[in-house]
């Protein structure tokens, strides 16, 4: 334990985060520094008495025969007398509602944050005592804590690159790769941009990513000029789509057909940080599904840019997050979206490739990736305009598209 009575390695979090009322004690600490309370719910001050209740869950049998013992779960509650409601630490925080204790999220979000190449879901699982599912959607309310919500402007020298994260067909068997487009790149692949600024603070290098939804030059140019304070020095690989930077930036550019650094002009640190996330990728996560890819990012860029700290020092800087955000398991899973969308169409004009669609009674896209594939239609077109990374299944009429 440290000097102000923190973990610092994984046994004594662990250890340390097994009692409910360290838990409780750690949250009311990161919550209220300063020791006076507020309602989650108003903001108001008049808080009422502590109240601590304990219920016993029953014993449970699972599908295997295994008999899992009930468990003591100890409730920290108050009462606001503003507004007469309810709230407790987990309140307005990635936690609420869950019906997890705490006991088990504080050691999730350590082992997360300081796993170099990240923690699979089944790993998560095993480890906690919960089910995968519980896991996975544990894992993905972390990462939205580890999304980087500052506005702060990138500025100096600053590498700029991008990657494609996806599966290979290569790896994949017969059944899978018929289902797959056929392609490299943008037809196969989700396009990433890396923005990294070199040397800032704590002495070294910082990283911002995006997900791009085409390499022409007008969005790879977007996240630039979005992110880099105008003057600053941008270098490059000779991608023809970061040509017109100079007008607001000094722009370099390396040739990697012909080498891969003159002197302080290379994107080195990019590609060190691209090594780092497709070895998370292929070696943890295997193929996270291209509508959950950005969490993923986020993630290893939380770990990129706070390697310098200690264990201790990454585990508090992710739980400083984990405040006013909120990720429900219908917005995850994107229930909602696919179940209301729905749009009108003009109806098709003959000779259209909506026309020779008519006579569809269905089409089906399974590979959830951006087109062009072997769905490549007008249609297809259209859906993924509103950002519908997910496989779906679409059903044509005469002028009306729903997406079920």
């Amino acid at each position: 334990m440290n000097e102000s009575g923190q973990p610092e390695t994984q046994v004594e979090a662990i250890r340390f985060f097994a009692d409910s009322q360290n838990c409780h004690d750690y949250m009311v600490k990161m919550r209220w520094p300063t020791g006076r309370l507020q309602c989650t719910h108003c903001g108001s001050d008049q808080i009422g008495k502590l109240v601590v209740s304990n219920r016993q869950t029953k014993d449970r049998i699972l599908k295997s025969g295994k008999v899992v013992k009930g468990v003591t779960l100890t409730r920290f509650l108050w009462n606001c007398k503003a507004c007469k409601k309810q709230f407790t630490v987990k309140s307005r925080t990635i936690f609420e509602d869950s019906p997890l204790p705490l006991e088990k999220w504080l050691p999730a979000v350590w082992m997360i944050v300081n796993a170099k190449n990240g923690i699979s879901s089944c790993e998560l699982a095993r480890a906690l005592g919960v089910t995968q599912k519980s896991a996975w959607f544990m894992g993905h309310r972390i990462r939205e804590a580890l999304r980087e919500g500052s506005f702060e402007m990138m500025s100096g020298g600053i590498e700029a690159d991008e990657s494609y994260i996806g599966p290979k067909a290569r790896s994949m068997n017969a059944a899978q790769r018929q289902k797959r487009p056929k392609g490299t790149g943008m037809v196969a692949m989700t396009a990433v941009q890396g923005l990294l600024q070199r040397d800032v603070r704590k002495n070294h290098s910082r990283v911002k990513l995006a997900i791009l939804k085409g390499t022409k030059r007008k969005e790879v140019q977007a996240g630039v000029r979005q992110y880099v304070l105008k003057g600053s020095s941008v270098y490059t690989d000779a991608l023809a789509s970061y040509v017109g930077l100079s007008d607001e930036f000094t722009h370099k550019v390396v040739d990697h057909a012909v080498c891969y650094a003159k002197g302080a002009v290379h994107t080195n640190g990019l590609e060190n940080f691209w090594c780092l996330l497709k070895r998370m990728v292929k070696g943890t996560y295997v193929c996270p599904r291209a509508f959950h890819l950005a969490r993923y990012l986020d993630e290893e860029a939380f770990r990129f840019n706070e390697r310098k700290d200690d264990d201790s020092e990454r585990f508090t800087t992710a739980m400083s997050g984990v405040k006013n955000r909120r990720l429900t398991w219908k917005r995850l899973t994107d229930a909602d979206k696919k179940s209301k969308l729905s749009a009108s169409l003009d109806a098709p004009t003959p000779g259209s490739a909506l026309s020779r669609l008519k006579e569809w009674t269905s089409l089906r896209h399974p590979c959830g990736y951006r087109p062009p594939c072997r769905c490549d239609t007008q249609l297809v077109f259209w859906a993924f305009d509103l950002d519908l990374s997910e496989s779906f299944h679409i059903i044509l009429t005469d002028a009306r598209i729903t997406i079920d």
